[in-house]
């Protein structure tokens, strides 16, 4: 995150750039300046996430009544010193950042992997070294801060684009985080959060201003000089070798500084030096030098330039305008080279951000480029992997298409245009013909469902869009309710809805499961066929008969929040459970709704398991958070830790469903720290695998048993009318001598151990591996 090698070459060889500051003292002083004004924090959330989770125990699923306190804790300590907060998390990943978040997943991918391995070995939770935030941690948090009554917005491209700008067009107090991109952006002050004493105040502002001073340089070249030590959107080895060669001609080596440092003043001193005699000029270009990779480092270079800035590292003046991905690109032409160099333009602003046209593309819509494949935003896939990893080139047309990746390895689906409809349907590839086939076509492959752009807009219209072009691309033509998404998304009351509805992209972030272990399916894979159907009900257009999203969303009429909760449960498939899911009070309906779905779609899910689940979210309401940090475990188990993680995970999947139904319940019906706690289901499901009675699960509480046996039958019942009667591990294991889940795989479901016929695939070989999807699923409902 941020720029290479800054962050060390800051706090060990340039130590006078940290100073040591209070926020109670800086807001007093804010105050005597601006009378009548309110010292603003804008905080990047997605940096302070190790600092706000406080609670020793993170490896369960996550202590999330703990969690809760600890932020109502550090809001309460910046209200009573009167300064406000503003919260920013990131709402999208930028395509050009998409190589550098696929790295990161993957990178996850094995530390996870050490994790777990850890656990097997000596039964207990890793050291704080290994810490690995719980699933679903970013998300809850931004219901959190807005239960806590903060502002609270999600950003529409990078959030520290956007938090810088918030901090200078607002005239702030400063950003609290922790990203040297903060000390690129000429903004207003920066704040670590990894140094915030919460007791005193205390914390350690990085002056960009003595950055300069130490490096020889003015605040306009800092947005050069990270893209030349590399970024998130320029790969630090492009310019690898002009460090090196700046490393060889500099004579000012500093024997007290290690190679990076030494690296950082020699690239500094060359820019000051050489290629500022050459500002503004288009020989600038071949000293870099730039190559191919032209367009991918003006982008970099502008990415850093906040509404009404400009930077003199261009040479271009801008002129023309074209409308892309909600930015305005204005065009160019150098007199010399004959070439159109697209400028970015701020929406809001009308600030012109110069960037270059790749002479060889001819394309005006800048892409990350991979500097050895030359290939525009190619991103892998760990063949280990079981998360969801986007992907961007055709390999047959050598065409740059969207891509959704299964969280399956080997299976990539891009997006084409239907030669008839111009339509986007999401692709799949016939393992034995190779053949690439529409999602839906073919029943035997069931996969996302299809997507669509604005009929009007041709996909090769894309990249030769004119002046007069001014319509946002988006995958749904209705204007009403994309502006309904937006709205939702920026004020962080809803999660991927707008996503799906803009780009149609969907992430799958990294989660705590164990990849060696075949008896659990891969957590985003469970919830899948859930996706599919949301996907089918923003996308489908009222076609297909799914409900229109006007109807859900814009209705006052009577008995449309019935019809609302009949499409959530039909996202579930779960329909047929209407009847018993209406018994139940909240917040248990939720928490019901999806143990129902658990159980039918993992048949390796026990009656031990469901007892685990429903004596914890009962014995929650009834502890405090001091009992339970207290509480001890005798060990940890591997695959409690698994579904800790895969409950939260279908928590966050019901906030998805929720959003895109209009909203039939209440949220905080499925906030974690109301139904579940990690230690407490760990401790339910040690004692339950020993054979515990409902008695002793619950803790001898009479009404909690007698609502204990409620939730339980519930459950129970709605499973039979699915064919999937849930039984003892202990009954399991008589009769299917040693099987669990390693082999068998139903017609029906996902099925990898239950008494299931057939001879079934490894988990990781299997297709879709649900419920048959039903395309016409929404008539019959």
């Amino acid at each position: 995150m941020g720029v290479r090698g800054l962050q060390g070459f800051v706090r060990s060889s340039c130590p006078h750039i940290c100073m040591v500051v209070n926020f109670k003292e800086l807001a007093e002083h804010h105050r005597s300046r601006h009378p009548g004004g309110t010292p603003t924090i804008v905080v990047d959330a997605m940096c302070c996430l190790r600092y706000w989770y406080t609670p020793d125990s993170w490896i369960c699923g996550g202590q999330w009544r703990e969690y809760f306190s600890s932020l109502r804790e550090f809001v309460k300590t910046f209200t009573a010193v009167g300064i406000k907060l503003v919260f920013f998390f990131d709402g999208m990943v930028e395509q050009s950042k998409r190589d550098e978040w696929v790295k990161r997943r993957l990178r996850n991918n094995r530390e996870i992997a050490k994790i777990f391995h850890y656990i097997k070995s000596h039964r207990e939770q890793p050291g704080r070294n290994m810490f690995f935030i719980p699933s679903g941690l970013a998300i809850f948090t931004q219901f959190a801060l807005k239960a806590l009554g903060q502002e609270t917005l999600c950003s529409l491209q990078e959030a520290d684009y956007e938090v810088a700008s918030y901090g200078l067009q607002n005239n702030c107090l400063g950003i609290l985080g922790e990203d040297t991109d903060y000390l690129i952006y000429d903004t207003c002050p920066y704040f670590s959060i990894s140094e915030l004493s919460l007791d005193s105040l205390d914390t350690i502002m990085l002056c960009r201003e003595k950055l300069c001073q130490s490096l020889g340089l003015s605040l306009s070249d800092l947005p050069l000089l990270a893209c030349l030590l590399g970024n998130d959107i320029i790969p630090e080895g492009m310019f690898e070798s002009f460090r090196y060669k700046c490393l060889s001609s500099y004579t000012s080596v500093k024997e007290n500084f290690d190679k990076k440092g030494n690296i950082i003043l020699a690239v500094a001193d060359h820019i000051s030096k050489v290629l500022r005699l050459h500002q503004g000029e288009k020989k600038l270009e071949e000293m870099l030098p730039l190559g191919p990779n032209k367009a991918l480092f003006y982008k970099g270079v502008a990415s850093y330039l906040l509404p009404g800035q400009k930077s003199p590292w261009f040479f271009q003046k801008p002129k023309g305008v074209v409308t892309l991905d909600n930015q305005v690109l204005s065009m160019s032409s150098d007199p010399k080279s004959k070439q159109e160099a697209p400028v970015c333009t701020d929406p809001e602003s009308k600030q012109e951000v110069p960037m270059c046209t790749d002479p060889e593309s001819k394309q005006e819509v800048l892409l990350y480029t991979h500097p050895e494949s030359k290939q525009e935003v190619p991103v892998y896939t760990d063949p280990e992997s079981k998360q969801e990893v986007p992907m961007c080139t055709d390999p047959e047309s050598k065409q740059e298409v969207p891509m959704y990746t299964d969280p399956e390895p080997k299976q990539e689906f891009p997006l084409c245009t239907h030669p008839e409809s111009r339509q986007e349907v999401l692709l799949c590839t016939h393992p034995e013909s190779k053949r690439k086939l529409p999602v839906g076509m073919d029943p035997e492959f069931n996969l996302e469902a299809p997507l669509c752009t604005n009929p009007e807009i041709k996909q090769e219209d894309l990249v030769n869009m004119g002046p007069e072009v001014k319509q946002q691309i988006t995958m749904v033509p209705d204007p009403e309710i994309l502006k309904v998404a937006r709205a939702h998304h920026v004020q962080a009351e809803s999660y991927l809805v707008y996503n799906v509805m803009s780009s149609g992209e969907v992430e799958c972030s990294n989660s705590l499961e164990d990849a060696m272990d075949q008896a659990l399916p891969s957590q985003a894979f469970v919830y899948r066929p859930v996706r599919q159907r949301v996907y089918s009900l923003l996308l489908g257009d009222s076609e297909g008969g799914t409900p229109s999203l006007k109807l859900l969303w814009l209705s006052q009429e009577a008995g449309l929040q019935a019809q609302r909760l009949d499409t959530l449960l039909a996202c579930f498939d779960l329909s047929s459970s209407r009847e018993e899911l209406q018994v139940v009070e909240s917040p248990f309906q939720a928490l019901c709704c999806l143990l129902i779905y658990l159980f039918v779609q993992v048949d390796t899910l026990c009656l031990e398991d469901l007892h685990a689940f429903i004596a914890q979210a009962l014995c929650l309401e009834g502890k405090t958070t001091m009992e339970l940090a207290d509480l001890q475990l005798d060990h940890v188990d591997p695959r409690a830790v698994q579904l800790g993680t895969l409950l939260v995970r279908g928590l966050t999947t019901l906030v998805l469903v929720n959003s895109a139904c209009g909203f039939p319940w209440k949220t905080s019906d499925f906030m974690p720290w109301n139904l579940f706690d990690g230690k407490l289901f760990h401790q339910k499901y040690l004692q339950s695998e020993k054979g515990y009675t409902a008695e002793a699960l619950v803790e001898q509480h009479r009404s909690w048993l007698t609502r204990f046996h409620a939730l339980k039958s519930v459950v129970c019942k709605a499973c039979m009318k699915e064919n999937r009667p849930i039984v003892s591990r202990r009954h399991w294991r008589s009769h299917h001598s040693g099987r669990r889940g390693r082999q068998g795989s139903s017609d029906h479901r996902m099925s990898s151990g239950y008494s299931r016929s057939g001879q079934g695939q490894h988990w990781r070989d299997q297709g879709p591996g649900s419920r048959q999807y039903d395309p016409d699923q929404w008539r019959r409902y």
